[in-house]
């Protein structure tokens, strides 16, 4: 009899404590983010210039699905609950030829994923290093560009580096100032082929 009372009580105490488990083990699904819209234009009859842009490449620790934060001067941290709705390349690609479009009204701006040739094409290639929130809230972004001509010379090539306060905290406000971040790099690139012409 005592047995058997021993046993249900130790029943219970395991099921509890399974029970108690399974709700500490359950974590919320995290949040997922993408860089706000580009005001993009496609470029029209007019377009006298072609432009080829070659999918950014990314530092490795900056192709993850989690956003990233350097909590110190050497420390970068991949937040997890806190994502990329999309993989970060992909959303730069597509967020930098439209706001190139937008800025280079006479030129189309075509992704350039094979290495494509076309006769007087300029090919842009990036390579982004710095993707990040600072522990000083600013979003920073850093790496260095490439303007080929149709035949592989390289035509001009500089560092890119920009920082963008973030108006509040936390990551919503951190993915909007890298936003403005992005822009602010469009228009630093834009201006450069401007005076590669």
């Amino acid at each position: 009899m005592m047995t058997r009372r021993w046993m249900l009580a130790a029943l219970a105490a395991l099921t509890v404590t399974a029970g108690l488990a399974g709700c500490a083990s359950s974590s919320p699904q995290p949040a997922r983010y993408t860089l706000p819209e580009a005001a993009g234009s496609a470029a029209g009859a007019e377009a006298t210039h072609l432009l080829l842009l070659r999918p950014p490449r990314l530092a490795h620790y900056l192709d993850v699905d989690g956003l990233v934060m350097q909590v110190d001067d050497i420390t970068l941290v991949e937040a997890r609950g806190h994502q990329w709705a999309e993989a970060l390349g992909r959303q730069l690609e597509r967020g930098l030829r439209l706001r190139l479009a937008a800025r280079l009204p006479d030129t189309r701006v075509m992704l350039d994923e094979a290495g494509v040739r076309e006769p007087g094409a300029l090919s842009l290639r990036l390579e982004l290093d710095r993707f990040q929130g600072r522990h000083d809230g600013l979003a920073v972004i850093g790496g260095q560009w490439q303007l080929r001509d149709a035949e592989g010379r390289l035509l001009a090539m500089a560092p890119l580096q920009v920082e963008t306060e973030l108006d509040d905290d936390g990551y919503p406000a951190l993915v909007r100032a890298l936003g403005r971040g992005w822009d602010s790099a469009a228009d630093q690139l834009a201006e450069a082929l401007r005076r590669a012409r």
